[in-house]
């Protein structure tokens, strides 16, 4: 082999492992953000529509109860929420980018409300797990109020740092995907993601464009 051509030859092997370590790095990235707001059919379902989401599991936090079970945080008395843990890359989607569709899909100014939805268990609730996810959450609420002046309205979702998780039962996971033809999921689930896939067709893990092209 030449020495112009062995000098290409590791020149693009060198640049070839860049891209493989960035690509790499990439994928290592993960941040994880806790929601509640509503039913977490619900949420769970929304946000596994999204580029950038490694998971999304539900659950309960923000109570005191230890190892609560659904029927206990149905009965209102553990404090917990029904929530979902979504661990994200931020290197793909932007925490604010989840603050943003967490707060288009529910109705954050109904206290312990979701629709038909009531309890303590449905409120509006953000578990931040950094400070940077905290401060960013401070300013988006801060926001909405400014924009809800008008209307006589604020917002009611409550702000604290996560404490414990507690892993919803394996029959809550992926409800939406598993059981979309029930009617709960046709009234209240299903319109909600056509809401997503409308007003944030750019957040899709598959855009609409990319549908329409094949």
């Amino acid at each position: 082999m030449s020495i112009p051509a062995l000098i290409k030859r590791v020149f693009f092997d060198t640049f070839r492992l860049r891209e493989e370590a960035v690509e790499l790095n990439m994928e290592e990235k993960k941040e994880i953000a806790v929601f509640g707001g509503g039913c977490f059919w619900c949420v769970e379902g929304i946000f596994k529509e999204l580029k950038g989401i490694i998971s999304v599991t539900s659950g309960y936090a923000g109570g005191w109860t230890k190892n609560p079970i659904y029927q206990d945080v149905c009965s209102g008395q553990t404090g917990h929420a029904e929530v979902v843990k979504i661990e994200f890359n931020p290197s793909k989607i932007q925490y604010k980018d989840l603050l943003t569709v967490f707060f288009a899909i529910h109705d954050p100014t109904t206290q312990n409300r979701q629709g038909n939805d009531i309890g303590e268990q449905y409120r509006s609730i953000i578990l931040y797990t950094t400070e940077n996810q905290k401060k960013e959450s401070e300013n988006f609420i801060k926001e909405l109020n400014e924009s809800f002046l008008k209307e006589g309205k604020s917002v009611v979702t409550q702000l604290q740092e996560l404490d414990h998780f507690y892993e919803a039962e394996d029959y809550h996971k992926n409800y939406y995907q598993k059981n979309s033809s029930k009617l709960y999921c046709q009234i209240v689930i299903l319109p909600k993601i056509l809401k997503l896939e409308k007003k944030f067709n750019e957040l899709l893990r598959i855009s609409l464009e990319n549908e329409r092209i094949k």
